[in-house]
């Protein structure tokens, strides 16, 4: 194995290159690490990338974009360019940026004392801290395993304990007007016990280019902890997203996220959410605004495994022209998590016939001292 992958231009497809040896693992410092990423290698090898006869993609057909030549690019010391998302006083808000799935120091800004917010780049951070948190999770998506595999640049950020982070911190994916830049980052974010912070995804073209980025950031939350999380997905029509947040809470432990898609040709969200801790609440909103021909598939996942959990879901979409949007949330309630509160909505507005949403709602409940409930609407505007 070597460090070079983010040095190699890629001459020939995803679908090639990622299924043959060409593709060394990158390694790192840690034993640990690194069996992690061979064990997820395995794993993507016996499944290979998902078709359409895999039910979790049976909607959307992710082949024919792999099938395109990309390249890699350290492209760094980039401009970050007019971004409509860029704060107008970068003095009130933490703001890292990635140019072209690279780190870019020189563009980032942290304004806030280490006693309220800590980042290591992933290879920086201390070792211990990676084994217990770097993928960590029941990972079988073939693009998460991907990224386990191969991603080498990365944020580990930390919110200590008793902190209230005053100003929000912003993550910046931007792609430059390089031709089919392919590239994958992995994030991880703890929460400690009594921290509360406001964090936000954005993903943005600086010109209308073709990107495919496969991004995964997991966030944990220790006890009490609260964050507010945002996803704005505004990339130009012509690139390719597929972003999966894992989180994990612990007792009594608060996540709100937002995701919000307004771009991209073809997007995949997923949101697995796990309440491994009595007391823990979340909610999930989300928005997709479709035009064209773009194709949004959000699946997500809420896993009561304990009992005195909550969660509330609220997804909207408008779809004009030929879009297609794709809705799959699942809300799992094991045995034990009795007094779950569990609720998920999907709303969906047409504007074209045309245009075409396929919605699946699911409930799979083995308590009985619950309230669960789900839905799913969708039609066209009262002509009057």
């Amino acid at each position: 194995m070597n460090n070079t992958i983010n040095q190699i231009d890629l001459n020939e497809s995803l679908l090639t290159f990622y299924t043959s040896t060409a593709a060394e693992l990158p390694i790192s410092g840690s034993e640990i690490i690194n069996t992690k990423r061979i064990d997820a290698k395995k794993l993507f090898d016996s499944n290979g990338f998902p078709t359409t006869k895999n039910e979790e993609w049976k909607y959307t057909n992710i082949i024919p974009f792999l099938r395109k030549d990309y390249q890699t690019k350290a492209s760094d010391t980039a401009e970050v360019g007019s971004n409509k998302f860029w704060p107008a006083d970068l003095a009130d808000a933490n703001v890292l940026v990635f140019i072209d799935g690279i780190f870019s120091p020189a563009n980032s800004t942290i304004t806030s004392p280490p006693s309220e917010l800590i980042f290591h780049k992933l290879q920086d951070a201390p070792q211990s801290t990676l084994e217990n948190y770097f993928s960590t999770g029941k990972h079988d998506d073939p693009f998460t395993l991907l990224n386990t595999s191969y991603a080498i640049e990365g944020l580990f950020i930390e919110i200590p304990k008793g902190a209230d982070v005053s100003k929000p911190l912003l993550i910046y994916y931007i792609s430059t007007p390089s031709s089919n830049v392919f590239f994958q980052t992995r994030n991880i974010i703890l929460a400690h016990e009594n921290s509360r912070s406001t964090i936000a995804e954005i993903y943005s073209d600086n010109e209308p280019n073709t990107c495919f980025s496969n991004n995964v950031t997991e966030i944990i939350l220790k006890q009490d902890a609260h964050i507010d999380y945002y996803k704005i997905q505004n990339h130009s029509d012509t690139s390719v997203h597929v972003g999966t947040t894992e989180v994990t809470h612990e007792s009594k432990s608060e996540f709100s996220a937002t995701t919000i898609t307004l771009g991209g040709l073809l997007t995949r969200n997923n949101l697995n959410i796990n309440m491994d801790a009595e007391h823990s609440f979340s909610t999930m909103y989300g928005l997709y605004l479709l035009n064209k021909n773009q194709h949004v598939d959000t699946h997500t996942l809420v896993n009561h495994a304990t009992p005195n959990c909550d969660s509330n879901e609220l997804y909207k979409g408008i779809l004009d022209d030929k879009s297609t949007g794709v809705f799959n949330g699942k809300i799992f309630v094991k045995q034990d998590a009795q007094k779950t509160n569990a609720f998920q909505s999907n709303k969906n507005i047409l504007l074209s016939r045309d245009a075409t949403i396929n919605t699946k709602p699911q409930l799979e409940i083995y308590a009985d001292d619950v309230k669960c409930s789900h839905g799913a609407t969708s039609g066209q505007l009262d002509e009057e």
